[in-house]
């Protein structure tokens, strides 16, 4: 099934969870009939949410894809997560996607998490249509939603539907544009008669329409201006080029669960929606022209495309999920790899329908669809056709913001769950696993609790290996703040030779991590044995001596000592030193150390008061505030050990829009009053 760019429509079905998102896919699916009943969330049937995690926890993680005709026209469906801990999922999805269906519910407000999300959308011009969801529950306000939405995108909105309501339900709907009405029925829609009470309405609904066309044509408002009124087919294009151009967003109502209003939102993706072909922002780098180019939708141009998704699947192998900006893939063919330098030879095709692959021949342009078994190819490599070079821009992936410590639950299993993790990451780009070797630990860090909660779950189905999630240990570090000087003297004697080595140092706060210096006059201590106090002293600096932690800032001078021809040796002043070292750095006022964090946010300015107040309360100092526009960016120095839980109280504070990022500072002496906490601890 080989299908022209301009009769493809790749969309995104985006929206915070809980939304209905998953349930109209399933419901555009069946209208389309690639399934003959409609799945369930709750009973994990459906075609997008087919991981057992998502079952389980019953909300999308992956982003996932299938595909319907409608009309003749092949639409691309991406379920994304709504959920901010796979926000990753969600930019990699949008990246292949030339337009998006924002699901929201019927509530009367704008749910939390949708701003930001509409707010990517419009940054990254990508088209936006809004379904007003869950019409058929009691209360649903349609109008009250419409009015929330316009408060936060005045002169954006355009309402080309009125719903029919009957008992505090939607029963069908009025389209303005098209001057028809529909009840719904079991087979899905009836045409009607448009309610008398309704054509006021519609035609104060068409008057702002063609208004809204008109401001997005030049010719159109000379027209509009000259006649007073648009036609049909005038207004319909004004509409779809505002859409294209993100100045206008369409609002229509149903019910996805009962399947109502789907239909009409699959014939308005066909009309409005930009084709495969008029994606403008597929910009890449020419590396043999050495420039930037626009890479145009081209059917029979040169083969280029971007691998957005990566997954393992237990039957296929790897599978990379690719986006078609130009030309034909054909099975069998040699591709080059722009991004890895690698020519690579595809073997199987695939369409995808949820965990379904479909095997094809070719891909062609526009479309979206999977490869299997490619050896050097990941997620956003460019593959093109051998002898061009072409490499589009990487898909941008949140950083870690929450981290956990993780260990294996069985003993021996530690080189496992490193392992596995680390084969994880060529799936997700959005978590990391280090080894933490200032502590020990084994440090999972993700978007957020419930993100590295699934990634250690995935760990367990896939490699068998069970792991335990703690809070990661705070790397603090000891110093001293006063000169002291110190004598250690080890003397042994145990039959034949003995053990003897003495020597004096005197310890000085210093800007380095440690140092050493040689005073020593008179051969008090043989030059031999100089090496070896400096690396006992070494030694002794990994734990300190009021909590363990390693100690920093010390400048260690050997100014004296005495030594024994026979029975003095490297061995015995190593141990001399160590003797030092414990009593000169309790007499130099040692203090405690934490890591202070940079601390970048940047949050809409209505809720700035609340998060600089957060800060102050976590010991943060601010440095900085820049604001522009709607958004304000703070930068505050913060402990490490005030900021564990940050990700999921910020979400909190600016209803999912505030981000951040923190990067290592420096080291700060701990307040007394929590330092003798720690210490007792």
């Amino acid at each position: 099934m080989i299908i022209s760019s301009k009769n493809i429509r790749n969309i995104a079905v985006i929206g915070h969870s809980g939304e209905g998102k998953t349930t109209l896919c399933e419901a555009m699916l069946f209208n389309g009939g690639v399934i003959d009943r409609m799945g369930s969330v709750a009973a994990g049937t459906t075609v997008m949410d087919f991981d057992e995690q998502e079952k389980a926890k019953q909300l999308s993680v992956y982003a996932s894809s299938a595909y319907l005709i409608w009309k003749e026209v092949k639409i691309n469906l991406l379920d994304l997560p709504g959920f901010y801990d796979f926000e990753g999922e969600r930019h990699a999805g949008l990246a292949a996607c030339g337009g998006a269906v924002l699901v929201i519910g019927a509530n009367g407000v704008l749910p939390i998490g949708s701003e930001s999300v509409v707010d990517y959308c419009l940054k990254l011009g990508k088209p936006l249509v809004i379904f007003i969801n869950g019409m058929d529950k009691p209360n649903a306000d349609y109008a009250g939603t419409v009015r929330a939405l316009g408060e936060k995108y005045a002169g954006k909105l355009a309402p080309i539907q009125i719903p029919i309501m009957q008992d505090g339900k939607m029963t069908g709907y009025v389209n303005a544009i098209q001057e028809r009405a529909y009840k719904f029925s079991s087979t899905g829609r009836t045409e009607t008669e448009i309610p008398e009470e309704l054509k006021e309405r519609m035609a104060e609904m068409q008057a702002r329409l063609m208004e809204t066309a008109a401001e997005n044509d030049d010719g159109l408002l000379d027209k509009y201006f000259s006649d007073g009124k648009l036609s049909k087919e005038d207004t319909v294009y004004g509409i779809r080029k505002g859409i294209a151009t993100c100045g206008v967003i369409p609002i229509m109502a149903g019910s996805a669960l009962q399947n109502r209003g789907v239909i009409n939102l699959l014939d308005e993706i066909v009309r409005y929606m930009p084709t495969a072909n008029e994606r403008k922002n597929a910009i890449a780098t020419d590396h043999n022209a050495d420039e930037m180019v626009n890479v145009s939708c081209e059917d029979d141009g040169p083969f280029a495309a971007q691998v957005f998704k990566t997954t393992f699947d237990p039957y296929t192998g790897k599978l990379n999920y690719i986006k078609v900006f130009r030309g034909c893939l054909k099975s069998g063919m040699t591709v080059f790899n722009a991004t890895k330098g690698a020519e690579e030879r595809i073997g199987q095709i695939f369409m995808l329908r949820g965990k379904k692959t479909e095997l094809v021949t070719e891909l062609s342009a526009g479309d979206i669809g999977a490869v299997n078994k490619l050896s050097s190819t990941d997620t956003n490599d460019t593959l093109c056709a051998v002898g061009t070079n072409l490499q589009f821009d990487p898909i941008r992936f949140p950083r870690p913001t929450l981290s956990m410590a993780v260990s294996a639950a069985v003993k021996g299993d530690e080189e496992k769950v490193f392992s596995g993790f680390s084969k994880m990451l060529e799936e997700d780009y959005t978590f990391s696993i280090e080894k933490r070797p200032e502590t020990g630990e084994m440090i999972l860090s993700g978007q957020g609790e419930i993100h590295i909660e699934i990634l250690a779950k995935k760990l367990k189905s896939r490699y068998g290996v069970d792991v335990i999630l703690t809070e990661p240990k705070i790397p603090y570090r000891e110093t001293i703040r006063a000169t002291a000087v110190a004598e250690g003297k080890h003397k042994k004697q145990t039959g034949g030779h003995g053990q003897y080595g003495h020597c004096k140092v005197r310890f000085e706060p210093c800007e380095a991590d440690f140092e050493f210096a040689d005073e020593v006059v008179g051969g008090a201590v043989p030059k031999q044995y100089i090496p070896a106090v400096e690396k006992g002293l070494r030694e002794c600096m990994s734990r300190g001596v009021l909590a363990g932690y390693p100690v920093i800032g010390v400048r260690a001078v050997l100014f004296d000592g005495s030594y024994h021809d026979v029975d003095s040796s490297e061995m015995a002043f190593k141990a001399a030193a160590a003797l030092a070292f414990r009593e000169g750095i309790k007499n130099a006022k040692p203090v405690l150390l934490e890591p202070v964090l940079k601390l970048k946010a940047a949050v809409p300015n209505e809720y700035l008061g609340a998060v600089m107040g957060d800060i102050s309360k976590r010991r943060g100092r601010i440095a900085e505030s820049a604001t522009e526009g709607e958004l304000t960016t703070v930068i505050a120095e913060v402990p490490l050990s005030e900021t564990a839980k940050y990700a999921t109280d910020l979400r909190a504070m600016t209803r999912g829009q505030g981000k951040f990022s923190t990067e290592f500072l420096r080291y700060e002496e701990v307040p007394p009053q929590l330092a003798e906490k720690i210490i007792n601890n």
